[in-house]
């Protein structure tokens, strides 16, 4: 029963935190650390990966008109001015490459600072800063929908989220939605860009980690092929569902929220969670 509520409370935390700009591998990793659940275990790890993968699995949903209207238009686009590379489309695959390059080639120090809880918590409280005075100083915006947006706008935004691949608890959104304000862009222009950049992003980055889990080459042998019972599967089962029903809600709110009201709450929820990280870790609690 304890296993069972805990994937319950593992995938409300993923399907909540996985878009909001708060940086969901940290609430995940904080969570892990608080309940001492061991992130060497297989099947702890392939949980994580799953209930991650479950959570992108709202966006193709939730944004399903939208993406069959910007198939339909392609690539022209619906007013007739975008070309083969300028189709938000083919913005979005482009600012994926930008991402993918330097964080596989990054992949070991990726690795080693998703299990410190001391670079989480310094990316959580900077980031929220950052957050809170990119809100506050870029409120004029030149682009104000994805149909605007320009080829060096995606690549300096694929650029950005290079930093939450490589130091975790910066947050994927938060980093793609600040360098979407900052290069002109509205905030539901840069929060509708975050989404769909995230799809090719994280498919590829958690099914990539999934397959190294389930399917380890002969220098990952840490990390045995799984065998799962039929108590750990409900446990699975429980997580993936949980984290695509409340990831579905979260997204939905999450879009209606930005287009009336800014990131501010976020930035400040980002610097107190930060401060009380870094207080649990250097008092030995965590």
């Amino acid at each position: 029963m304890y296993e069972y509520l805990l994937s319950i409370l593992l995938g409300v935390v993923e399907g909540l935190t996985e878009f909001l700009p708060v940086s969901s591998t940290a609430h995940l990793r904080i969570c892990e650390a608080l309940l001492h659940i061991d992130l060497h275990d297989g099947f702890w790890k392939m949980y994580t990966i799953v209930i991650q993968l479950d959570a992108i699995l709202a966006l193709p949903v939730y944004f399903w008109h939208r993406i069959l209207q910007l198939l339909r238009t392609f690539p022209r686009g619906e007013r007739g001015n975008r070309t083969f590379l300028t189709h938000p489309l083919s913005l979005t695959l482009i600012a994926f490459v930008v991402t993918a390059i330097p964080a596989w080639l990054l992949t070991k120090q990726i690795g080693k600072n998703l299990e410190n809880l001391w670079v989480m918590a310094l990316a959580l409280l900077i980031g929220g800063v950052i957050m809170w005075i990119v809100d506050a100083v870029f409120t004029r915006p030149r682009t104000m929908d994805m149909e605007d947006m320009t080829l060096p706008q995606a690549v300096w935004i694929g650029a950005a989220q290079i930093l939450s691949a490589v130091f975790p608890g910066t947050s994927r959104s938060m980093s793609t939605i600040a360098a979407g304000q900052v290069a002109g862009m509205s905030r539901p222009a840069a929060l509708e860009f975050s989404f769909f950049l995230s799809m090719p992003t994280m498919v590829v980055a958690t099914g990539f980690d999934f397959l190294k889990t389930v399917m380890p080459h002969h220098h990952e042998s840490e990390i045995a092929p799984l065998t799962m019972n039929a108590h750990q599967w409900v446990v699975l089962a429980i997580g993936f569902v949980v984290s695509f029903i409340v990831a579905l809600a979260a997204v939905a709110w999450f879009m209606n929220w930005v287009r009336s009201r800014g990131f501010v709450p976020f930035a400040i929820y980002r610097i107190v969670l930060g401060i009380v990280l870094l207080t649990l870790l250097m008092r030995g609690l965590i």
